[in-house]
């Protein structure tokens, strides 16, 4: 388990399928464009008991890191941060991120970020980790910045939306510092 200020970081376990799928409903508008997937695995409770037990096995795999943000007092899941893209030739993964509603612009998604990037680097073995995000999401921008990730490059249409053309999205990277 990962924790900054009331915050607690911790893999996906079979017994959070209930809350994610509240946590999912919630924020449905919020996540729809860019989480089309996992709003689609996660509509009621029998796709996120199902949705969770994937992502369990992917973790034990090493193919896919999903993490939970929850407050430490209440357990009450705020976020999910996922570790993904994998590419273990090249040393390097992608992080994707989102936050409920009411705890967006606390700073609790950089606090989330800036652990899981040092996790990744000092313990999963990665060197280079990506921040994918479209140019309007600027809360994303915002964090990929916070987290001292540099911006590298435009992905011309890197990321097709449910329903719309695809978009260019803007790349950024952090590598591993070894001192």
């Amino acid at each position: 388990m990962l924790s900054f200020n009331n915050f607690n970081i911790e893999p996906i376990l079979i017994q959070d399928a209930w809350n994610l799928c509240d946590f999912i409903i919630a924020n449905e508008d919020r996540l729809k464009r860019f989480f089309p997937l996992t709003i689609k695995e996660n509509l009621t409770p029998d796709l996120s008991k199902i949705f969770v037990e994937k992502k369990v096995k992917e973790f034990e795999l090493k193919k896919e890191f999903l993490f939970t943000i929850k407050e430490k007092t209440t357990n009450k899941l705020v976020g999910l941060v996922y570790l993904k893209e994998l590419d273990w030739d090249k040393k390097q993964g992608e992080i994707a991120y989102c936050i409920g509603y009411e705890y967006e612009g606390k700073g609790i998604t950089t606090n989330a970020v800036t652990t899981l990037s040092d996790y990744a680097f000092e313990y999963v073995g990665l060197k280079t980790l990506q921040i994918i995000a479209h140019k309007n999401n600027i809360a994303s921008i915002k964090v990929a910045e916070n987290c001292n990730f540099a911006w590298i490059k435009t992905l011309k249409k890197g990321f097709t939306p449910p329903n719309e053309n695809p978009l260019d999205m803007e790349l950024y990277e952090l590598y591993y510092d070894f001192e």
